[in-house]
């Protein structure tokens, strides 16, 4: 990289060395490395050897780095370049306008659905060399930010978005705050961030990586907003009490009227309202058709356990609340139109992605006892956990004990101890496989899960598994980010597991 940033010597103004700098620090974003972060070990450690190479080039790196990286990125960079400077070494005249930026202006295109908004932040250095951001941030996957690029011909881009506005009933396009912006693509980008290290690299476009710094940077040049914004048409919290009203005022519509199992239906209108109360900011009447495909093929498949009756009703309810919601969120018909056939395209696909546990022979009360909550997601890990749950063990039936209760739970784990009874240390080893039962039970970390299935898909036997969670959850005690650390860490795993 030190050499590549011999080119930052070559170029004429600061916009294209931000941009290649920014390029270079997106190299490693979104990767994890085995036993530290990526950015102290790479981004510092560029900084480090940057700063002791003491050439033009290093010192050019440097200046870049003090306004783009993260915050003990910039702080050492600084620091390196201003005794590189007072050490005489040469600097290109476009270094002092390094970052020295103001906004000019900040628009949103956004369409009538709120699936998404394309943020445009405009920027200039004492009037030369405008430029503008461009951010898209999806509402269907947590508001995060998807795609991000940078366009030297501004002029042109905002008559482009005003001109698709015009033609298209379906899409908005007008000026925002500053501040607003700013709010806005904070959120946005910590959305981005909370996803990094799982699935953030996949989600995201493949430009993303190469403007995230630049990103970040431009959107600290622009003033304050809120601290924690939320994002655009976002609503109160809906309690369980407005959840129960929203779901009877839908049921007793005339939207709903056809609808043949009322039981069925009054279950599933319970999981579209659930769905977008708690995935989709509180908007449970927000429709779509983005919304609806993801909730039907990709969020009902992981999550919950539908009843056959539930899974022939889902479409047509589904279908019932857009006729239902549309109208009353002021959605165009040509919207709700465009809803209702992805909704129904959607359908032929959806029962093959729904994949009921009962149809690969198990047995509905085994999944009932295992998913008294009905989280489908669940499934693996507690049956991972739990893995005797059928027949009789002595005198013990173990078709009529309860995971979910205490005192059935170590019944069960004593069971699964059956050879090991003898041990000395039995009490405190049977203690710790309950915390990690438990743990596994209500997926917390997440990580605990992504760490077993690591090792299970390299062939360890599944007690083995076990005793490697709990020395790693002995070792860490009682501190999450650093248990949920030391799990993202697992990669390769003795072949003497500890006990």
């Amino acid at each position: 990289m030190l050499l590549a940033a011999r080119e930052l010597l070559a170029v004429r103004s600061p916009l294209d060395a931000e941009l290649m700098v920014s390029d270079m620090l997106g190299a490693w974003w979104g990767r994890r490395l085995r036993g530290g972060d990526v950015e102290q070990i790479l981004g510092e450690g560029l900084v480090d050897y940057a700063a002791k190479a003491g050439t033009p080039a290093a010192l050019t790196l440097l200046v870049s780095v003090a306004y783009l990286g993260t915050a003990r990125q910039a702080a050492k960079a600084e620091g390196a370049a201003l005794a590189l400077m007072e050490s005489d070494v040469a600097r290109p005249q476009w270094a002092d306008r390094v970052g020295a930026v103001k906004p000019a202006g900040c628009y949103v295109s956004r369409d009538v659905y709120g699936d998404q908004d394309t943020v445009v932040c405009t920027f200039a250095y004492n009037g030369q060399d405008t430029h503008a951001l461009v951010m898209v941030v999806d509402y269907n996957m947590g508001g995060m930010a998807r795609d991000a690029w940078v366009s030297s011909q501004v002029d042109k881009l905002l008559e482009q978005a005003r001109q698709e506005a015009s033609g298209n009933a379906l899409l908005r396009f007008e000026e925002i705050e500053p501040q607003q912006a700013r709010a806005l693509l904070d959120f946005a980008m910590k959305a981005t961030g909370a996803a990094q290290g799982r699935k953030a690299p996949q989600l995201v476009s493949d430009s993303y990586s190469a403007y995230h710094a630049f990103a970040r940077s431009r959107i600290k040049a622009l003033p304050p907003g809120r601290l924690r914004p939320a994002p655009a048409h976002t609503e109160a919290p809906y309690s369980r009490d407005r959840r129960a009203m929203l779901a009877a005022e839908f049921l007793a519509s005339d939207a709903a009227e056809n609808l043949s199992d009322p039981s069925a239906a009054s279950r599933c209108a319970d999981h579209i309202i659930d769905y977008g109360c708690d995935q989709d900011f509180g908007r449970p009447m927000r429709v779509s058709p983005t919304k609806c495909e993801t909730f039907l093929l990709d969020w009902l498949p992981r999550k919950v356990l539908l009843s056959p009756a539930e899974q022939d009703a889902i479409p047509h309810v589904l279908s019932a609340w857009v006729r239902f919601a549309g109208p009353r969120i002021g959605l165009p018909e040509e919207g709700i139109r465009a809803t209702l056939d992805a909704v129904w395209e959607a359908t032929a696909r959806f029962t093959e992605a729904y994949r009921d546990p009962t149809s690969f022979g198990l047995d509905p009360s085994l999944v009932r006892r295992l998913l008294p909550d009905g989280d489908l997601s669940a499934l693996a890990r507690r049956a991972f956990a739990f893995p005797l749950l059928q027949g009789m063990r002595g005198s013990t039936d173990l078709d009529l004990l309860n995971p979910s209760d205490d005192a059935d739970r170590r019944i069960l784990l004593e069971i699964d101890h059956a050879d090991e009874l003898s041990r000395h240390d039995l009490e405190e080893h049977l203690a710790w496989h309950e915390e990690i039962a438990g743990r596994l039970w209500v997926g917390d970390p997440p990580q605990l899960w992504e760490a077993a299935q690591r090792m299970i898909d390299l062939g360890h036997d599944r007690h083995d598994v076990l005793h490697i969670l709990i020395e790693i959850a002995e070792r860490i005690g009682d501190h999450p980010d650093e248990l949920a650390a030391a799990l993202d860490d697992i990669a390769d795993i003795p072949d003497e597991p500890p006990v």
